[in-house]
């Protein structure tokens, strides 16, 4: 994979993107040389003479520049020039260049397979595990994950993502390796943050879902306001072929209007029987449901199971099922998809030995704690629910506030402790969240050695409670400091301390 300077002047030139290459012939239009790249790198300890090196990023250093070009670079991408012997290609916005020129560098490969692409404040991960799952039948296994807990690239073989969205020189690399690997279909959650720094410019995807909204990752380093995390979210419509809303969702007219407005077909689903696809929950079968079909190419009426609790996560099976038959999946691919699909830490059950039931899941804001709490409440109404809970640092910071409202609506014991406390004191975290929480009946304890606090919660569990592990699943690592630290994962952890 290459291409030289007059491409990427051309690439350029075409998004008006390109402000001058500055060399020592001067500042100019045109390509001072004939050069062609063989690699691209936002890294500066990962480049050569044959690198084309990005100089982005809020933390980004002159002297990571000056780093690489003791290493042999030559060429480097900038908003603003720097006074280095290396040549400058100079943009007015170094992101979405990036995106343009990794898409080309890698021969666009996302035009080499059908792309589905999920975005919403909940059910990312468990919509597009469910459509993964459908689709391993439709195509044998040719199907790529891009997801916020794990990746592959083979369909088979799986790896700890690092962001729910790849930067876009890195989701190209690994779209490209997919491709080469046979995959047909790529699955990927689509973050707001992806729209907001530009990750996925230019990125046209066969089917867009929009599962979703509600206030999150609201903080000075990420959105912020509401506004711009919504408006964010809603690009994924003005950027899909198809898109597929859900009723259910918040903001649903201004969701179905941005469609309309920009003529993009939509289909929409929901509990209502005014949608296109009703989901319809089988009586005292709380993991089989019915997708009753009015106007879209799926059967009048169908049966499905999944392993997952929940009317919501139907709703989130019911979005995966319209998305894999929109890009050839069967029906019976989808029934045999979704009973065998297990979504890693989301809601993982366990059984206490004293009865009481043990819920792990990967809720982490707003809207997903709301509904786990709701569930463990409505499943268990004569208990108490009882919460094992934290909060990201250096990120998201509205979650604090946020979590203190929905504990003090459904929670009767919370035990606050560590969640990726990153560079932040987690014992101030807890105490956010705490000063947030307005009801005075609530039990608070505080522990902020995670697997101490889950231990604490089990043993103040009685037989008709619900104990509610939320945050981070079966994430096998913690982030604190700059270092991601090995972690048990909270299922294990749960198990582990059961059995004993």
């Amino acid at each position: 994979m290459s291409f030289s300077l007059e491409d990427i002047r051309n690439l350029l030139l075409k998004e008006n993107l390109l402000k001058e290459f500055v060399s020592p012939q001067g500042w100019h239009l045109y390509a001072p040389e004939n050069r062609v790249f063989k690699k691209l790198s936002y890294d500066s300890r990962q480049v050569d003479a044959e690198t084309l090196f990005f100089c982005k990023g809020l933390n980004f250093k002159e002297d990571y520049l000056t780093a690489a070009i003791a290493q042999g670079l030559n060429y480097y991408v900038a908003e603003e020039p720097y006074e280095t012997e290396a040549c400058g290609i100079i943009v007015t916005d170094i992101r979405k260049a990036m995106a343009i020129l990794s898409m080309a560098f890698y021969d666009y490969p996302q035009k080499k397979m059908l792309v589905i692409g999920f975005t919403g404040t909940k059910g990312k991960t468990t919509a597009a595990y469910f459509t993964k799952a459908i689709l391993d039948h439709t195509t044998n296994y040719k199907t790529a994950l891009f997801s916020t807990m794990n990746t592959t690239l083979d369909g088979k073989t799986f790896f700890k993502s690092n962001l729910t969205t790849p930067e876009s020189l890195d989701l190209y690399r690994m779209m490209a390796e997919a491709a080469e690997n046979g995959m047909t279909h790529l699955v990927m959650e689509v973050s707001s943050q992806a729209y907001k720094t530009q990750r996925v410019y230019g990125l046209t995807l066969d089917v867009g879902i929009f599962l979703n909204i509600s206030p999150d990752h609201i903080s000075p380093i990420e959105h912020p306001t509401f506004d711009d995390y919504f408006y964010c979210k809603r690009q994924l419509i003005l950027n899909s072929k198809k898109v597929i809303l859900n009723r259910e969702s918040d903001y649903f007219d201004l969701l179905v209007e941005t469609g309309q407005v920009h003529g993009i077909p939509a289909i929409t689903y929901g509990r209502a029987d005014t949608t296109d696809v009703q989901v319809k929950s089988l009586e005292n079968q709380t993991q089989a449901f019915q997708l009753i079909t009015h106007e879209c190419n799926l059967p009048v009426e169908a049966e499905y199971k999944i392993k997952l609790a929940g009317g919501f996560n139907q709703e989130n099976a019911a979005s995966a099922i319209i998305a894999a038959t929109l890009v050839g999946a069967s029906i019976n691919d989808a029934q045999q998809g979704l009973k065998e699909a297990r979504v890693p830490g989301r809601m993982d059950q366990l059984t206490h030995k004293n009865g009481a039931h043990v819920y792990v899941d990967y809720a982490h804001n707003y809207l997903s704690l709301k509904t786990l709490l709701a569930f463990a409440k409505s499943e268990h109404p004569n208990g108490r629910v009882i919460v094992v809970l934290g909060s990201p640092g250096n990120k998201a910071i509205s979650r604090r506030k946020d979590f203190g409202e929905v504990l003090s609506e459904t929670a009767d014991v919370v035990f606050l402790t560590a969640d990726d406390p990153a560079f932040e004191d987690p014992q101030k975290i807890a105490e956010e969240i705490h000063a947030a929480i307005t009801n005075t009946e609530l039990a608070v304890h505080y522990e902020m050695d995670r697997p101490t606090a889950i231990q604490q919660a089990l043993a103040e569990s009685q037989p008709e409670d619900s104990v509610v592990i939320a945050g981070k699943g079966v994430d096998a690592y913690q982030k604190v400091g700059g270092v991601d630290e090995p972690y048990e994962g909270d299922y294990d952890i749960a198990k582990r301390l059961i059995e004993q």
